[in-house]
Parts: C-alpha cells; sequence; structure tokens
C-alpha cells in the first residue's frame, strides 16, 4: 500500500467533416495550444493529432512539453509524484513553481475547453466582450442541455430546434466567428462526445460543466469550471488552480456478480461525502483498475463531483488502449504507450489520504434520496426503504445520462429486458433510456438493442441530458404527489429532475434500474427476489451481460459536427436587444475602494444550498443567455431560516415579505447592497456561474457561510464578490435574518489576512465576528477591478496602448 500523509466512427465522421471542401485541416489551423504549433514545427513530431477532427493539433507536442516540465518539476519537489501531479504540474506556465498541496496556486496551460449549450452562451458572451478575435486553444461548444424529454427523441429533438432556435444559431455563429468546433443539438451529451473524440491520456482540459472530470475514465485530468475561467483559457490566459490534495482509491480484486462500476462510486460517495473531496483530485490505482472499462471508469470518474472532487482520474491501461482503437484513435494509443511513464503514479507515491475498495467484496449499492452520498448496499436497502417510509412502488426507471450511458451500459440493460421478455414480462414501471451520443444511439439501434427497451415498452429519449438535468416535461404523476423513481444518474437532489419536491430520486447502476422497472418496485433486490412470469411461474433475474465494446464497431450516425470556418470574417454574431434569451454584458462597477457599512441580509439559507437552490435548471435554462431575465429565478429554492419557507424573505425598507429577487430588485432599485449568509458547502452541485452572476447582478456584494464548493467559490471571486467563510463555524448560528452587517478590513485586504464583519442587531447590540477568505494577490485585483473580466479587458487595453 502507498504510504498515507493523514470498428471506427471518428474516421467516417472526419471524412464527412472534411467533404465540404476538404477544407476542415485549414479550418482547424486556427487552434493552437499555448504554442504546440511552434513546438511541433521543431521537433520531429508524430502526425497524430490530439482528436482525429482536429488533424493540425498534434499530440507529441503536447507529451513532449509535459516530459520537459516534469523534468524541472522533478528537480524541484525531489520527490515521487502521484498521476494527477504529474499530468498538472506537466502543464505548469512555470514549471520551477515549487507546488504545495492545498496552499499553491497553480498557472496551468489547459490543451483545450469544452462547453455545454447552457453554460456556453453566459461564457461566449464574456468572450465577446473581452474583445479578443479567436479562441486560444481547441475549445467545442455541444448542444446538449435545452432538449426537454416529453414524448420521444424525434418530437423532443425537433421541439427543441424550434423552441431555441435563436439560441443555437447564435452559438453556432459564435462558434464560426471565433474558431470553436460546433456540436448540432442530437449530437449527445458532451462528456460523452468528449469521450469520444476529445479525451486523451495525460491531457489537461476544462469544461464549464461540473461533471467534466468524465474524461478521468481516459486518463485526462478534466475540471469543471465556471464560464468566466473558459474565458481566461479560450482568451490564451494561463488557468489558476490552488493545488489539490491527492485522495487515493486503492482498487482491489475484480466485480463480481450484479456489481458495477457504478457501485464503485456510490461507494466512494458513501464514504467521502459530498464534501469530501473538496480540493481533491481522487487517484484510482491498484491491480483492480484493470478489471474495470475505460467507459466504466468515465462513470466513476464522472460522479467525483458528487463528492465535491476537483476531478478524479485513472492511470493509463490497455482498456483505455481498447477504447481509443475502437473510435477511431490509434495514434494516440501508441503515444499513451510510449510515453506511459508519466501516465501512472510514480512507484511510492505519497497521497493525503487513502481508500481501500475490495471490488471482490463490493455490493450493488442504491444512494439517495434527495443527496447522492446516502448509500445503501443493496442488501440493506429494502429494510431502508420500510424504515423511512419511502414510497415503494417505482413510478418512473430512467438509464442513460452523461454517466452511464456507453455501449456496455446499454446492452447489459439489454440482456436483463430480454431475459424478462422471454418469460413474458415487460416493464411495469415507465422505463426511459437515454443514449450518450449518436454514435451509441445508432450503434444500439443497429445491434437491436433499441428493440429491445420498446419491446419491454420503453421510451427512447433524444441523445441530450434530460431528466437528468430537470429537462422532463413529466406528466405521469401530479407535482407534489410523493413517489420514487431510480435512475443511473448522478445527482438527486429535491425537484433535480421533475421540480417535484416529493419525487424521491435514488441512484444505482443501469442493471439495478432496468430490473427494478421490470418488478415495479423500488425495493426489489434480483439477487433474492423473483419475477411472476406470463405462464405464473417465478423465476430469478440471471446476471447482466453485455460487450464492453460493439463487436462491429460503432456506426457514427448522423453527422452532427460544424467544424471552425478558414475564413470567419464575414460571419456576422448577432444578438437582437429585445431578445427575452440573449443579452449582451454590462461590465459590473469597480469596488469604490470604502468598507461596506449596515448591508442587508437578502436571506439566511437553511441546510443544503446547492447551485440548483441558488439558480434553478429546468425551464429556466431558456434564460442562461439572459442574465437579467434569469436572475429572477435566484435563490427561490433556498430555504429561509427565519421563516422555514422557499421564495419569502423580509424586505428590510418595507417590512414586507416576497419573492428573494423581487426583495433583491427593491435593494438594487434603492442603491442598498447586501449580503447572503449560508450554511456547510454552499454552492455544491452544478458549474453554473450564473448561480454567482445572478448575486451580482441584483446587488450583492459578499456570500459568509461555513463553507463553500470549490466551483461556486471561484465563481463568486471571478464576478467581482466576496466570498467569506466564517473562523468560527458556530458563528453561523449568531446571526439573525434581521440582522445588518458591515464588512471591514477592505482597504488593506491581503491574501491570507481574514477580514472582519461587525454584526448589528436591531436592538443596536453589535458583535464581531472574524471571517477568512482564500483571495491570492491576483483574485484580490479581480474584486478591486468589479470581476476577472474587468482585470483582462484592462490589462488587454493596457497592452495595446
Amino acid at each position: 500500500m502507498a504510504p498515507s500523509l493523514t470498428a471506427l466512427a471518428a474516421p467516417s465522421r472526419l471524412m464527412r467533416a472534411a467533404g465540404a471542401g476538404g477544407k476542415l485541416s485549414s479550418a482547424l489551423g486556427v487552434f493552437g495550444a499555448h504554442g504546440i504549433t511552434a513546438r511541433a514545427a521543431s521537433t520531429a513530431a508524430s502526425s497524430t493529432p490530439m482528436a482525429p477532427l482536429e488533424p493540425s493539433n498534434l499530440l507529441e507536442p503536447v507529451y513532449r512539453n509535459v516530459a520537459d516540465n516534469l523534468d524541472v518539476v522533478r528537480k524541484t519537489l525531489d520527490r515521487p509524484l502521484t498521476l494527477a501531479e504529474k499530468v498538472v504540474y506537466g502543464h505548469l506556465d512555470d514549471p520551477t513553481t515549487r507546488a504545495v498541496r492545498g496552499e499553491t496556486y497553480l498557472k496551468l496551460r489547459p490543451d483545450r475547453v469544452a462547453m455545454q449549450d447552457a453554460t456556453a452562451q453566459m461564457a461566449t458572451l464574456q468572450f465577446i466582450s473581452a474583445g479578443l478575435p479567436t479562441t486560444q486553444v481547441p475549445t467545442t461548444v455541444h448542444c446538449d442541455h435545452l432538449i426537454a424529454a416529453q414524448e420521444g427523441a424525434g418530437e423532443d429533438l425537433a421541439r427543441a430546434k424550434s423552441e431555441n432556435a435563436e439560441v443555437y444559431d447564435f452559438l453556432s455563429s459564435a462558434s464560426s466567428k471565433y474558431g470553436m468546433g460546433f456540436w448540432r443539438p442530437g449530437s449527445g451529451i458532451i462528456h460523452q462526445i468528449v469521450l469520444e473524440n476529445y479525451a486523451f491520456p495525460g491531457g489537461l482540459m476544462i469544461g464549464t460543466d461540473s461533471h467534466t472530470p468524465n474524461a478521468g475514465g481516459l486518463g485526462m485530468v478534466a475540471v469543471g469550471v465556471g464560464g468566466a475561467d473558459a474565458v481566461d483559457v479560450m482568451a490564451g490566459l494561463p488557468w489558476e488552480l490552488k493545488a489539490p490534495k491527492i485522495i487515493g482509491v486503492k482498487l482491489s480484486g475484480k466485480l463480481t456478480g450484479w456489481a458495477s462500476a457504478k457501485d464503485v462510486i456510490l461507494k466512494v460517495a458513501g464514504i467521502l461525502t459530498v464534501k469530501g473531496g473538496t480540493g481533491a483530485i481522487i487517484e484510482y490505482f491498484g491491480e483492480g483498475v484493470d478489471s474495470l472499462s475505460c467507459t466504466g471508469m468515465g462513470t466513476i470518474c464522472n460522479m467525483g463531483a458528487e463528492i465535491g472532487a476537483t476531478t478524479s482520474i485513472f492511470p493509463y491501461n490497455s482498456r483505455m488502449g481498447d477504447y481509443l482503437n475502437a473510435t477511431g484513435r490509434q495514434g494516440i494509443a501508441s503515444l499513451a504507450e510510449t510515453y506511459s511513464e508519466n501516465l501512472r503514479a510514480d512507484d511510492s507515491a505519497v497521497y493525503d489520504q487513502i481508500i481501500e475498495v475490495d471490488l471482490s467484496t463490493l455490493e450493488p449499492h442504491v444512494n439517495g434520496p434527495f443527496t447522492p452520498d446516502l448509500a445503501h448496499p443493496l442488501s440493506q436497502f429494502k429494510a431502508a426503504v420500510e424504515k423511512q417510509g419511502w414510497p415503494p412502488e417505482l413510478t418512473v426507471g430512467l438509464i442513460g445520462s452523461c454517466t452511464n450511458s456507453s455501449y456496455e451500459d446499454m446492452s447489459r440493460s439489454a440482456s436483463i429486458v430480454r431475459q424478462a421478455l422471454d418469460k413474458g414480462v415487460k416493464s411495469k414501471s415507465l422505463f426511459n433510456i437515454t443514449p450518450g451520443s449518436e454514435q451509441v444511439r445508432a450503434t444500439i439501434a443497429r445491434d437491436g438493442i433499441i428493440d429491445t427497451f420498446e419491446e419491454t415498452g420503453g421510451t427512447v429519449l433524444a441523445n441530450a441530458c434530460g431528466p437528468c438535468i430537470g429537462q422532463w416535461n413529466r406528466s405521469d404523476v401530479p407535482k407534489g404527489t410523493p413517489n420514487s423513481i431510480v435512475t443511473s444518474f448522478n445527482r438527486n437532489f429535491s425537484m433535480r429532475n421533475d421540480g417535484n419536491p416529493q419525487t424521491h430520486t435514488f441512484i444505482t447502476s443501469p442493471e439495478l434500474v432496468t430490473a427494478m422497472a421490470l418488478s415495479g418496485r423500488l425495493d426489489f433486490n434480483p439477487l433474492t427476489d423473483e419475477l411472476t412470469a406470463a405462464d405464473g411461474s417465478s423465476f430469478k433475474l440471471e446476471l447482466p451481460k453485455g460487450d464492453e465494446l460493439p463487436a462491429r464497431g460503432y456506426d457514427p450516425g448522423e453527422d452532427t459536427f460544424q467544424p471552425p470556418m478558414e475564413d470567419a470574417s464575414a460571419v456576422k454574431v448577432h444578438v437582437d436587444p429585445s431578445s427575452a434569451r440573449l443579452q449582451l454584458l454590462e461590465p459590473f462597477q469597480a469596488w469604490n475602494g470604502s468598507d461596506y457599512e449596515d448591508l442587508p441580509i437578502l436571506i439566511k439559507a437553511l441546510g443544503k444550498c446547492t447551485t440548483d437552490h441558488i439558480s434553478m435548471a429546468g425551464p429556466w435554462l431558456k434564460y442562461r443567455g439572459h442574465l437579467d431575465n434569469i436572475s429572477n429565478n435566484m435563490l427561490i429554492g433556498a430555504v429561509n431560516a427565519e421563516n422555514g419557507e422557499i421564495n419569502s424573505v423580509k424586505n428590510s425598507l418595507t417590512g414586507e415579505y416576497g419573492a428573494v429577487p423581487d426583495v433583491a430588485r427593491a435593494y438594487k432599485a434603492a442603491g442598498v447592497q447586501w449580503v447572503v449568509v449560508g450554511d456547510e458547502n454552499y454552492g455544491e452541485g452544478s458549474s453554473r456561474e450564473h448561480a454567482a452572476l445572478e448575486p451580482r447582478h441584483l446587488g450583492g456584494v459578499a456570500v459568509l457561510v461555513r463553507s463553500f464548493a470549490r466551483i461556486h467559490e471561484t465563481n463568486l471571486k471571478k464576478q467581482g464578490m466576496l466570498p467569506l467563510t466564517f473562523a468560527t463555524p458556530e458563528d453561523y448560528d449568531k446571526i439573525d435574518p434581521e440582522d445588518k452587517l458591515s464588512i471591514t478590513g477592505l482597504s488593506t485586504f491581503a491574501p491570507g489576512v481574514p477580514l472582519s464583519v461587525v454584526v448589528k442587531k436591531p436592538g443596536g447590540v453589535t458583535l464581531n465576528v472574524t471571517v477568512n477568505h482564500t483571495f491570492n494577490a491576483d483574485q484580490i485585483e479581480w474584486f478591486k477591478a468589479g470581476s476577472a473580466l474587468n482585470k483582462i479587458k484592462s490589462d488587454l487595453l493596457s497592452k495595446s496602448a
């Protein structure tokens, strides 16, 4: 044990994409990842690209640069390195940086940026306002979030294209204008598309979605960020990240029975909880790693977001090589073998914490409801359902999403359905299936898997996020009705999937979802329980079986990729001033140089307050490109500690209660700035920077909490707000919603120096509370400038002057 400190789709798509005049190669030449093109020219480099769709961006120069950086890093640190350290430190802007885990702010040079359509709108608007002609690193936009599940794939996709035409046109034209690859609606979910086309072992990628870590299944450090972070990298600036701690998960043995890769992360989530991975990279190692498929490793890394981890990663192995070969990237697999020394941890590498999981004894798990870390081994789940009084009838089973929608997932689930169909049994619950990509959909259609799902009564949804992110126009259960659903998704916060606070959502593997849907019962255990055949006999389901990769290769399906244009000078990106969906951004005001005095508390949030509570998804996704309109959902899901209600707070100016956004707008109109007070792990969940943009837009200046989730804390800093934490967590209980707060010490604001908050009670009594922050010197300049984007524009103007 390591010591402890405490058949090919891509070529077909590539040929189609290059077909119009054969200009793909030159069009993609607009990309250049921090000098890669120059270094490639001075090297007898392989012609292998980082991605088949980007033939001008060569991979070997990336590997050489990482190797050169690591030569310097090893001399500086003089100790064995973990895999995560090799990838992260190998991308340092300055490799002489002496990185200290959990302390040093690193400046890194990512290899690429990926954005989904909901977050890409605001990120693109910010990039436009920065005034740059084109992105400086390979960047892609993926249309997956705006397609609502209602009837089925064809109808839902057609409706989405019509309803969201304005947004799709904006993203398409902006992608052409600024040199980004664009994946049209129906392409698939961003993380599956990235795994199939762009992820590569040892790469560094940032993405404007919290489940970007999915690419860790191909050995990539892939980190979810807010749009402002993406803009930095797209503008050619280094990306800042505090050197993560490294939590090692040692896997031994081999999965058996009904256990799957999903159960690894469900088990780990139960151990670490939703905040146990905060500030850390989860690094998997051990002989058990080789028993997992590449897509299975992606599933595990994907849900690392649910434990607060910066990202998760696996070492390069033959299973990754198999997947690369099957997706048309043989050259990448070959280069990865050549540079394999930098794609695994050193012997005797030291981790900050180690967790051991024996795959041979790992039970299937069911996690939930209402939080993804409430872990139940399957053998104990039936008793928990009865004890807690959770609705035992299963209304809907849902498989797929970015977490579990691979060919392997689908084929294993189909094997269970086929067993039941052979006995005359169809699904007793509604059963929805979401393919992860057009490639997966086309392949499972060709291989008869979709026919099997539809024969049992299943509905195949569009290749999109759908119910996983609340894009589900559900009609089978009236809102407010207690019911249970079970999914292979990643999150199960209250109202997350269908907007119903009484829907109890449980997370498990696609195989168990399928078995439970066949039974119609939440408490069905296929290891011990039987189903009744059409002839009245009883039978048990046999173990699921499926192919890791399709025997006949992948079918690429419909071509949905729009490459960057060779000459985009004539492209116009238009935003209608009267649009309800898109709005050009106005810069936030710079700090005025004074302390904040007598600020009202807009809301003291009680308990879990995720980004879903701060800025809901679902029907609100349509406004992601219009800051003022989407601000009408700000904090409407947070529980007011004063009265236990949601979306009901007292206006200190009038004494009347109103909706949270309405009261914030009243304060803003009166020139009154305000603060939010929150509890533990504030901002848990999605990377959506709207949860930071909206408070800033409506007049907020600070958020004071017991603790933050990593991405949200960074997003608040980027927008010029003050994310502050109680030096003494119990001070949260000393503050009442009607208190006025003054934040002092800002004139001498400095890294590592706490600030003070003076709490003034309604009767005139005051108390002083010490608050901490994690700002470094550069981030303090963001605050002073009013936002990181303001600082970028100021610096660019200074350089051009």
